[in-house]
């Protein structure tokens, strides 16, 4: 197969690329990824030494593509389907990429600090920066209600990237610094994006490897 697609099921970045290939029906060849078998790590590290999933590589043209956004750009350019995940009008296709990095910046990245910090072991721990870090979702939750009200999906009346971004980064971030509660219209969108068939499988693909998700800070 074309395409091969280097993840782990858990992770919130790999979602967001499972959830591209998903919406179109891209047929790719799944290679799990497992770091803390050194065997996986200096495999992966082979194919991308930074290390960071997901990675997608297309033995056809020989392209290895690390990066979410750049691994869906690549998608979009190669392997189009029905879902336009990028629109091809160049000012809804900016605001596409401005909204994916929203939700990957202002969500994802302060969703994960603080999960990070809770896999820290005693003493090691961070609370300046998860502090910042719950700071800044709060501040991204802001921006997410206001441009949610009466919008169905981030940008124009099509899902895209933007959505993309947006499921595993809301999906975590609920876990970490919930925010159903009183941001209504995000909310909304958020239940929105649980019912995508897309986003859904994705979960159920995870639902085995959930338990390992540090739902609380470890104890000293």
């Amino acid at each position: 197969m074309a395409l091969q697609l280097h993840f782990h099921p858990l992770a919130s970045f790999c979602h967001k690329v499972l959830i591209a290939l998903y919406e179109n029906a891209t047929p790719f060849e799944p290679h799990f990824v497992d770091l803390g078998d050194p065997a996986s790590r200096a495999a992966f590290v082979a194919l991308w030494p930074m290390g960071q999933m997901p990675v997608l590589r297309d033995e056809e043209s020989g392209v290895t593509t690390p990066e979410t956004s750049i691994i869906i750009e690549y998608l979009d350019r190669h392997y189009p389907g029905t879902v336009d995940l990028i629109p091809d009008d160049p000012d809804a296709a900016r605001e596409v990429r401005l909204y994916d990095r929203i939700f990957d910046d202002y969500v994802q990245i302060p969703m994960q600090k603080i999960v990070g910090d809770r896999l820290r072991p005693p003493g090691q721990t961070d609370p300046a920066g998860v502090q910042a870090a719950r700071a800044t979702l709060d501040t991204a939750y802001g921006v997410i209600e206001s441009r949610m009200a009466g919008r169905t999906w981030a940008v124009g009346e099509t899902f895209t990237m933007a959505d993309c971004a947006a499921a595993p980064a809301l999906f975590y971030a609920e876990k970490v610094h919930p925010f159903t509660a009183g941001f209504p219209s995000a909310a909304a969108y958020f239940d929105r994006l649980l019912a995508r068939p897309s986003f859904a499988r994705v979960l159920e693909e995870a639902e085995p490897f959930m338990a390992n998700f540090p739902t609380e800070p470890r104890s000293v």
